[in-house]
């Protein structure tokens, strides 16, 4: 399996990452040793002092697919979620500087964290999801999909040019504004649509 990451969706987000607006899907992928799931706890890597949550819905891919039309791509995933994207932002920072690939800054172990999945018919339409993130019992991250600059379809049609998609595969769809550092005995819970879907601690 493969994870699939979407950077720079939300505009509110890319201002607060004082980044450009991508006329396309700005892709990048997470091995599959990145993923965390079962809510098992996060413990913070001693190479960089500046880890960041960004709170994603996720796409679960149920079956194989190449060039994938828009108009079909809704039939590519069975069940949504919302995962942690978390970011070494000192390390993306120091590699963005340079003109450096920024892998290690997304990419390290245990960096994409999911859990429950809901079936996506139980679910309002896609384009018009809810989701948001609770550090220590406070929201910090409030998103909705209909804000996205590329839809999920968009996203699978686009991504499916690149990469042949399999059963399991994960997407990550983009974080809205509020991302921020996480820190030692923090708990995070997320929610999709009022449905507590991740709760896990950070050590």
């Amino acid at each position: 399996m493969k994870i699939i990451c979407i950077g720079w969706n939300y505009k509110a987000h890319i201002a607060e990452l004082n980044s450009a607006m991508p006329e396309k899907p700005v892709l990048f992928l997470k091995p599959e040793t990145a993923l965390l799931n079962r809510n098992l706890p996060f413990f913070l890597p001693d190479f960089s002092n500046d880890v960041q949550y960004e709170a994603e819905v996720v796409l679960h891919i149920n079956k194989v697919g190449k060039n994938i039309s828009p108009k079909f791509a809704h039939t590519y995933y069975d069940s949504i979620g919302v995962g942690i994207d978390f970011t070494a932002r000192d390390l993306q920072r120091e590699c963005k500087a340079k003109g450096q690939p920024w892998e290690i800054a997304k990419g390290f172990d245990y960096s994409a964290v999911v859990n429950r999945f809901i079936e996506k018919d139980k679910l309002p339409a896609v384009d018009n999801l809810h989701f948001r993130l609770e550090l220590n019992g406070e929201v910090v991250q409030q998103g909705c999909t209909a804000d996205m600059i590329f839809s999920c379809d968009e996203i699978i049609a686009y991504a499916s040019q690149f990469f042949t998609l399999k059963m399991g595969d994960l997407i990550f769809t983009g974080t809205p504004v509020g991302v921020g550092r996480v820190q030692i005995n923090d708990k995070l819970k997320a929610y999709l649509e009022d449905e507590c879907v991740l709760d896990f601690k950070v050590k």
